[in-house]
C-alpha cells in the first residue's frame, strides 16, 4: 500500500501490531547496504504522543512550549502542533516554520537572548509579541523595533556545574531587574512575566526553589512599577525521564501553589525540548574507514595503560560526525553509546576503539574510547537518544549529506491521537500502513525528509 500523496514532503508509517522499530531499522540497513550506505534516522513519533500524555499527567496545568531548535523536522513539528503544544523560537526561520503549521502568534515565544533587529521587525509584523530579555541594551533594541513586545525578564539561576563553566550563561540578577523595569517604564515597553532556566545536568533541585522564590520577588517588584504580570516560564532542562519529571514537580508544585496560585491569574509555562524528542530518534551510521592505532594515543589523559601490547586497537571512521548529526558533541558530552548492529557472540573479544566523523578534522571525534568487537568497513552502528540537538540546521562542511529520516508510529499511539480528537485531516494524509512482514520496496514503504 503506497498510501501517501505525491506532493507530501514526508510520510509516517503506521506499524502493524507485529512490526517493531527494530524491524524497520533492520530493513532500512538491508536496503541502504545495497543502495548507498547513507546514514539515516528512524523517528518514533508515537513517543512524542506518549511523552505528552506523561507531561499532562505529571505537570499539568503547566503548558509546554517546545524549543524548535531541539529538532525542527516537519514530522516532529506537525505532531507537536497537533497536540496543542506552544513553540519557543530563536530565529525568523523557526518562527516561519511554526507559522506555516497554522500556529497562532499567542502560542509562539521569541526566546533568542540576542535578537537581530530585522528579526524583531519580522516578529512584530507577524504578531509574535512575547519574548525574553535580560539586559538594557536588548531592551532598547526591542523598544525601537517591536513596540508591542511583551517581555519576560530572564533571571539567572545558580546551577553552573564543572562541565558547564565554559558555556555561555544568560539571565540577569534580581538587582538589575529593578534597573530594567525603570528602563522599560521610560521606553513604554510592557513587562508581563519572568523566565528562568535550570540545566538538565543540574542535580540540585534547590535551584528550582531559589529560582521560583526569585521570580516571586520580581513579580512583587513589578507591582511597584505598575506592570501587570501574568506569565512565569520555568524553562527547560527536562531530560525525558518520568522520575526526573516527578522529582521536579514534587519540588515546584507547593511553591507554585503558594507564590503563583490559580487565582493569581499567572500562567505557568515550560520549555521541554529534549524531553519530547531525544528518545524518539535512533541514528544508524556506517563505517567508512578503519585503521589500527597506538594504544597510548587512544587513552584519555591521566588514564593508566593496563592492556596487553599484543591486542589491536582500532579507530573507525563513520559517515556522520560533529558537522552533522553529532553537532552537540562540540559543546556537551554524548548521551548515548554505540550499539553494533550485526550479531556477534557473547564471548567474542572486545577491543579498545574510537569513533570519528568523515571530515578528518581533529574536532570530529564522536567517541573517545569504547569497547567494541572488531568491525569491518561497511558494518553499521546504532545510536539511541539522538532526537535532540541533532536534527536542526546542519553544516555543509566537506559536502556533508543530511541523513534520511523515516517516521514511524504504532497503531496504538495513532488510536490515542484519534481518541483525543487531535488527529487532523492534514496529518492523516501523511500516514501509510506498514505490515508486520516488512518486505516492501522503498517506494511502497517510505517517504523521506532530508
Amino acid at each position: 500500500m503506497k498510501g501517501f500523496l505525491e506532493d507530501a514532503n514526508y510520510s509516517i508509517g503506521l506499524l502493524d501490531e507485529g512490526a517493531t522499530l527494530a524491524d524497520v531499522i533492520d530493513n532500512c540497513i538491508y536496503e541502504h547496504t545495497h543502495t548507498g550506505k547513507k546514514a539515516f534516522y528512524v523517528g518514533d513519533l508515537g513517543k512524542l504522543v506518549r511523552n505528552n500524555i506523561q507531561w499532562q499527567n505529571v505537570m499539568a496545568p503547566i503548558k509546554p512550549f517546545y524549543p524548535v531548535r531541539c529538532n525542527s523536522t516537519p514530522g516532529v513539528l506537525e505532531i507537536l502542533g497537533t497536540l496543542g503544544i506552544g513553540f519557543a523560537c530563536s530565529s525568523k526561520s523557526e518562527m516561519t516554520l511554526v507559522q506555516d503549521l497554522g500556529i497562532s502568534p499567542e502560542n509562539i515565544i521569541y526566546t533568542n537572548p540576542c535578537k537581530q533587529a530585522s528579526q524583531l521587525k519580522y516578529a512584530a509584523k507577524a504578531g509574535i509579541n512575547i519574548m525574553t530579555c535580560d539586559n538594557d541594551i536588548e531592551l532598547k533594541k526591542i523598544s525601537r523595533n517591536h513596540p508591542n513586545a511583551k517581555l519576560l525578564l530572564h533571571i539567572a539561576t545558580e546551577d553552573i556545574t564543572a562541565d558547564e563553566e565554559m558555556n555561555m550563561k544568560f539571565g540577569t540578577t534580581l538587582k538589575n531587574c529593578r534597573h530594567l523595569m525603570e528602563c522599560a517604564k521610560e521606553l513604554g515597553v510592557q513587562i508581563v512575566g519572568v523566565k528562568f532556566h535550570v540545566s538538565g545536568s543540574c542535580k540540585d533541585l534547590q535551584t528550582y526553589i531559589d529560582a521560583i522564590s526569585d521570580a516571586r520577588c520580581v513579580f512583587d517588584m513589578a507591582e511597584e512599577f505598575g506592570f501587570k504580570m501574568n506569565m512565569l516560564d520555568i524553562g527547560g532542562g527536562f531530560t525525558g525521564s518520568e522520575l526526573q519529571l516527578e522529582e521536579v514537580n514534587h519540588v515546584i508544585r507547593p511553591l507554585l501553589d503558594v507564590y503563583f496560585p490559580k487565582e493569581s491569574g499567572v500562567n505557568v509555562i515550560a520549555e521541554p525540548g529534549c524531553y519530547y524528542v531525544s528518545s524518539a530518534f535512533t541514528l544508524a551510521v556506517n563505517i567508512i574507514a578503519k585503521k589500527t592505532v597506538e594504544y597510548d594515543k587512544l587513552l584519555p589523559s591521566g588514564v593508566e595503560q593496563t592492556r596487553n601490547d599484543d591486542e589491536p586497537v582500532f579507530t573507525y571512521y563513520i559517515n556522520d560526525g560533529v558537522y552533522g548529526s553529532f553537532a552537540s558533541k562540540l559543546s556537551e558530552k554524548l548521551n548515548t553509546i554505540p550499539e553494533v548492529h550485526k550479531k556477534y557472540k557473547d564471548d567474542e573479544p572486545l577491543f579498545a576503539s574510537s569513533l570519528w566523523g568523515p571530515s578528518c578534522d581533529e574536532l570530529d571525534q564522536i567517541v573517545e574510547n569504547c569497547l567494541l568487537p572488531e568491525l569491518s568497513v561497511g558494518d553499521w552502528l546504532i545510536f539511541d537518544n539522538m532526537g535532540s540537538g541533532t536534527l536542526g540546521e546542519q553544516s555543509t562542511f566537506n559536502d556533508y549529506q543530511r541523513p534520511l529520516i523515516y517516521y514511524m508510529m504504532s497503531f496504538s499511539d495513532w488510536d490515542e491521537m484519534q481518541d483525543a480528537g487531535i488527529a487532523s485531516d492534514t496529518l492523516m494524509k501523511n500516514f501509510f500502513f506498514v505490515p508486520s512482514c516488512i518486505q516492501l520496496s522503498p517506494e511502497d514503504r517510505f517517504s523521506t525528509a532530508a
